[in-house]
């Protein structure tokens, strides 16, 4: 959604790096480029002035003058600004005191009210809710079928008395949902009412007819984002018609510039409190603001990461997991504990995703989008072709096995092969980590460069070449003679003496100022 926006601005800040101060005529650059990239975003023009004004009189006031890093801190402006007109603060749902709690939703035809009635449905039911699903939308054809297939994928229940397709009164079915779930004990209801395909006052009359109906504790205006201004002016609309308590923006998987997202909030003066960036119905959550503005400058979003780790991972299998790793050499973490992992990470999601949601991660965008999801299925079909003893230990599969797993797993042999070395080198990496860290940082426990890196840089010089000239040999055991008597003298002084196992020796480049 953000793609074009986040190149623009990385490109910006990147012609910041390395400046000591920065100018006036430097900061004004800055703001012309970020203001061009906002209008190029399809922001609205009013947000756009507002966002350069603040983020000019921020840089060049004493913030930034006295900065250790001024680029950084100018980035630093400009997330908070973002992090601004995005609503400042997440937005939680408000509930009722006496349930069920009643949530309307409305917004133009084809935003995907449907699909995000299920959504909202499934998020509350993982919160502990019991939601109930009103098909109020009897007007477009199939609706009600529609939200009857989705409530059961999410696993909600479904209020749908009326077949709809034009038949029933949608503000009768939304009134008796409430009396229907009193009675069976649902603690939410989410009506789900007709689109419109523009600002249609009919339509806004059953609307306000519906809201006048049930009293909704909270109005959620659903906007596709991938609309552009429109979806402003519609949402202004809609609050003057109606009003809406926050706003959901679907399809933010979509390939539009997003300036809906970055204008809505600040020109409707409702906050955005949920975002849908995907078919599947998990894909869906509460809106951030300071999270989306980090993504949108590539830094990322780790704080959805963890979220997701957590619902995917047990607290029990991550310890086991570590405690496998922590074994000599990660031994004891076999292909069927990699197999497991792999599929626990598939439960979160797109790798693609993932991998987004990385800081940095923009810059290799492309090689993301072209990541081949298949290639997961392609290595559990490899490990699940092993037998039990493989899995335990690979270093057992030889040709004749490979050859074996290849046929089925329908892979060629060098795959299964690539997969077992790459296990390997995976693991000793992991088992370095659990332990203490990565090689090459002397020092830390469990990391290269301690001991035993000590004792092969001394192997390594013990015992130097003696030379096949008897004079120049006879000159060299002079030489070590005297370095052995000189080294048994230094001793009282606190130079390494011979009872340390080493010559002390000086530099040959001091050794032309010794005489």
């Amino acid at each position: 959604m953000f793609d074009t926006l986040s190149d623009r601005l990385s490109a910006t800040f990147k012609n910041l790096r390395g400046k000591g101060r920065l100018s006036e005529a430097d900061i004004d650059a800055t703001a012309r480029e970020i203001r061009i990239a906002l209008l190029e975003a399809d922001v609205a023009l009013p947000v756009v002035r507002t966002f350069i004004k603040n983020v000019k009189e921020r840089a060049l006031g004493a913030e930034v003058s006295k900065a250790l890093n001024p680029a950084q801190q100018v980035l630093k402006i400009v997330n908070d600004e973002l992090i601004t007109i995005l609503g400042g603060e997440t937005r939680r749902l408000r509930f009722a005191k006496q349930p069920p709690t009643v949530i309307m939703l409305a917004g133009l035809q084809g935003a995907g009210k449907t699909t995000l009635a299920g959504k909202l449905g499934r998020w509350l039911k993982e919160q502990g809710h019991s939601p109930l699903l009103v098909a109020a939308d009897l007007q477009r054809p199939n609706a009600v079928n529609q939200l009857s297939v989705v409530a059961e994928r999410a696993g909600v229940a479904v209020y749908a008395p009326e077949p709809g397709n034009g038949v029933g009164d949608p503000v009768k079915v939304a009134k008796d949902s409430i009396d229907f779930a009193k009675s069976k004990v649902h603690d939410i209801v989410i009506v789900d009412t007709a689109g419109r395909l523009g600002i249609d006052a009919e339509m806004m009359q059953q609307a306000a007819d519906i809201r006048d109906a049930v009293s909704p504790d909270e109005i959620l205006f659903v906007v596709d984002a991938m609309i552009g201004q429109d979806a402003v002016n519609t949402a202004e609309a809609f609050r003057d018609g109606v009003g809406f308590d926050g706003v959901v923006l679907s399809k933010l998987d979509g390939d539009a510039r997003g300036g809906a997202a970055l204008s809505i909030r600040q020109i409707t003066g409702k906050p955005i409190m949920f975002a849908s960036n995907g078919e599947k119905l998990d894909d869906f959550d509460a809106f951030h603001p300071d999270r989306m503005a980090s993504r949108i400058l590539d830094m990322g979003d780790l704080l959805t990461l963890i979220e997701q780790a957590e619902k995917t991972f047990s607290q029990e299998e991550a310890q086991k997991m570590a405690s496998k790793l922590a074994s000599k050499k990660g031994q004891d973490f076999t292909l069927d504990d990699f197999l497991s992992q792999m599929e626990q990470v598939r439960k979160m999601g797109s790798i693609s995703k993932l991998l987004g949601m990385l800081p940095g991660m923009g810059q290799i965008k492309d090689q993301i989008a072209n990541l081949d999801e298949r290639d997961v299925d392609r290595t559990a079909a490899i490990i699940k072709s092993m037998t039990p003893a493989e899995r335990q230990d690979p270093t057992i599969i030889n040709g004749s096995r490979r050859a074996r797993i290849a046929r089925g797993s329908g892979v060629e042999v060098s795959a299964v092969k690539g997969l077992v070395e790459r296990f390997f080198e995976a693991r000793k990496m992991m088992s370095r980590m659990a332990q203490g860290g990565m090689p090459g940082m002397p020092g830390l426990p469990g990391m290269g460069g301690g001991p035993g890196r000590q004792k092969k840089q001394q192997k390594k010089g013990k015992g130097k070449q003696r030379s096949g000239n008897p004079m120049k040999r006879k000159q060299q055991e002079l030489e070590a003679a005297q370095r052995r008597e000189a080294a048994a003298q230094g001793g009282a002084l606190g130079l390494p003496g011979q009872q340390g196992g080493q010559d002390f020796e000086l530099p040959d480049e001091f050794k032309k100022f010794m005489g």
